[in-house]
């Protein structure tokens, strides 16, 4: 073994309790979001304008807590055990989905402002905000599961069909579809904006 292995050691004992503390911030934030965005959604007051305008600096600091979670999360546990369990696949997995959708939350909301809350987009972003809602939902179960505090959430994903010790897989077919929406959703979006308003 290398010199600096019992250094490494004493770093994994240091981190790990970290993770579980540092998943509450991203988790908090993404659980705020949803809260403003029905709210701007239903109201054009000042108050939900002011809400509006916290939601990208809000959509950022998540994601920096959700990545600084997320690599805590690597550093913690070897990747080897981590990857062993399908238990801990499918919360990397959930985990990697909820970052990386929220990532495209922000961006949206980056790019085209104000507009998110003109006609039915508004009702778009409640939906949106929904599916990332049930992401961090469906991650934090599994955490919960890892760290032996299995809740309500698991027994309806069991009802639904998944058993979380299981990996997860998509079947073929979904992935047709989803390949197919990266295709037509650029399109869609691409001949609406060529209509006249």
């Amino acid at each position: 073994m290398p010199e600096t292995a019992p250094y490494f050691d004493i770093l994994v004992r240091l981190v790990a309790p970290y993770h579980a503390v540092l998943v509450h911030f991203p988790v908090a934030l993404w659980t705020t979001v949803p809260l403003l965005v029905v709210f701007r959604a239903l109201s054009d007051g000042a108050l939900a304008r002011a809400g509006d305008k916290l939601l990208v600096p809000l959509l950022l600091l998540s994601i920096v807590a959700g990545l600084t979670a997320y690599i805590v999360g690597f550093l913690a546990f070897p990747l080897d055990a981590v990857a062993a369990s399908p238990l801990t696949r499918n919360h990397i997995l959930g985990a990697s989905w909820s970052i990386a959708y929220w990532t495209v939350i922000l961006i949206t909301r980056w790019i085209h402002g104000e507009t998110v809350w003109e006609g039915t987009n508004r009702w778009v972003m409640v939906g949106l905000m929904a599916l990332g809602t049930l992401l961090i939902t469906v991650t934090g179960t599994l955490g919960g599961h890892i760290a032996g505090k299995p809740t309500t959430v698991s027994e309806i994903l069991q009802w639904l069909g998944w058993d979380v010790y299981h990996t997860f897989f998509v079947p073929d077919a979904m992935l047709w579809v989803i390949v197919a929406s990266i295709v037509a959703l650029p399109l869609l979006g691409w001949w609406g904006r060529r209509q006249p308003a």
